[in-house]
């Protein structure tokens, strides 16, 4: 599914957002906590099979001050509570403006018609503080302190939101459902729901735009992805080690915890039947859990090395923490660090029955779990694969697992997911396990397992599973 929109140039989005000129040195001119602007009026919409996504152009412009909310939940029984930070102060918002992770409920209303004035779609949109954006004027800061997006996993408890004073925020439409809407020309009318309005004290003539949209069919194949494939192992020099001698200060660490497997499935392979699920681990800090690998001389491995940091953020030790290897493996063909994590399914008394061959995981931190820890990085290194494991010929890489985030792998292939075929129905446990070796060095070890309750049940060939909520929690 693609969208189209007409571009908008900085310049344009700045006028915009900009209000009448001051004198320089004057204070800064009153201007509206939240303003809705778009760079363009035209806008053009793909459709495909499955819907138009109503990503419109139009942008959110903060005032002479940040936007910013904070959202938990206490527990996995209680719900998520949301207070925005209003000069150093929390204040508590209104009920219904946030009920998940997902951002702030039903903010934009969009309405469509068609060419003989006929409603064609109504929507509510949900708006993501932590979306794509810039700053709008020469005043405002260089750059925001807030995360990039408002990604959550099932078990996320806490989230930090938030608009930089003076940039704009895009109100695109991910996480929302698709709309089904004929090729043609469309009236876009899109609104600030009343109950933000009236909290925000936005100014009636900027609460609300009127786009035309042009639908135009989908009709592009997109091209396959090429492989690459790995290379023959290059020969490379001996990487530098880390200088002075190993020291495990007695400052803050990280703390791996892992959160219940999720996710849970049953797939059906050749003769055999397997037990797919997630397996997230976060750190919940205060400090980052930084690796180091040194390549060593003409080999596929390299030595890790884990540094510690005290409360300023300034390196003070490190030890070594194993290795890290290369696998050359289809859809893998990156460095892993080794000894991460371990995945086992428990039968009822709690013993192992099966054991999950991943042994070996590149760091990432692809989960926000909690941004309200103590150490918390809202802009977390490494978040991707591409830009954490490193290629085949690097002398060495650094991955980071930053606190308040997490790294998730989806067990789907055989070998790294169970095999239940001849396993008998009944009450068993996934067991998620950080750090198994101890190999890494933690503030606490004591919570470093986790267990998810599944009952299998079926017949070889149609094996099922259900997966009981934890708490709140209802995701298998």
């Amino acid at each position: 599914m693609r969208t189209a929109i007409a571009a908008a140039t900085a310049a344009g989005l700045v006028a915009l957002a900009a209000s009448s000129a001051s004198a320089a040195g004057s204070a800064a001119p009153a201007r509206p906590a939240l303003t809705l602007v778009a760079p363009v009026t035209d806008v053009t919409l793909t459709a495909d099979e499955e819907g138009t996504d109503l990503d419109l152009g139009a942008y959110l412009v903060a005032g002479n001050g940040p936007i910013e909310v904070r959202a938990t939940r206490a527990n996995y029984q209680a719900p998520v509570v949301a207070q925005q930070v209003v000069n150093g102060k929390a204040v508590t918002l209104p009920k219904g403006f946030v009920t998940d992770f997902s951002g702030l409920r039903k903010f934009l209303h969009i309405v469509l018609t068609d060419a003989s004035g006929k409603k064609a779609a109504e929507v509510d949109q949900t708006l993501c503080l932590n979306g794509r954006g810039a700053r709008t004027r020469p005043d405002a800061p260089p750059t925001s302190p807030y995360p990039k997006n408002c990604a959550a996993n099932p078990f996320t408890q806490g989230a930090v939101w938030g608009l930089q004073a003076g940039w704009s925020l895009s109100t695109d439409s991910r996480g929302s459902q698709p709309v089904m809407l004929a090729v043609g020309k469309y009236k876009a009318t899109v609104t600030v729901n009343k109950a933000y309005r009236d909290y925000f004290k936005i100014p009636a003539k900027q609460v609300k735009l009127t786009l035309n949209v042009t639908v135009v069919s989908d009709d592009e194949k997109p091209a396959p992805k090429a492989h690459v494939h790995a290379q023959a192992q290059p020969l490379v020099p001996h990487a530098a080690r880390p200088t002075g001698r190993p020291t495990t200060p007695k400052g803050p660490k990280p703390d791996l915890v892992p959160v219940p497997a999720w996710g849970i499935e049953i797939d059906r392979s050749g003769n055999n039947d397997y037990l797919t699920f997630s397996a997230t681990v976060w750190n919940a800090g205060p400090s980052p859990l930084v690796v180091d690998g040194f390549r060593r001389k003409n080999t596929d491995l390299m030595d890790a090395y884990q540094y510690f940091y005290d409360s300023r953020g300034r390196e003070v030790g490190y030890q070594n923490t194993g290795t890290l290897e290369w696998d050359p493996r289809e859809d893998h063909e990156h460095w892993h660090f080794t000894d991460f994590a371990r995945y086992s399914l428990l039968n009822a008394e709690q013993s192992e029955v099966v054991r999950s061959q991943k042994e070996a995981f590149c760091l990432a931190a692809t989960d926000a779990i909690d941004y309200t820890v103590k150490g918390a990085n809202w802009h977390p290194e490494n978040t991707d694969l591409h830009t954490a494991c490193g290629e085949l010929d690097s002398l060495s890489i650094r991955e980071v697992l930053d606190v308040g985030s997490g790294d998730t792998y989806d067990q789907f292939r055989p070998g790294q997911s169970f095999d239940i075929t001849d396993l008998p129905n009944g009450e068993y446990f996934v067991e998620v396990k950080a750090n198994p070796e101890g190999k890494l060095f933690e503030g606490d070890t004591k919570n470093n397992t986790a267990l998810r309750r599944v009952v299998l049940g079926g017949v070889k060939g149609a094996r099922t599973v259900t997966v009981p909520p934890v708490g709140v929690i209802d995701v298998p």
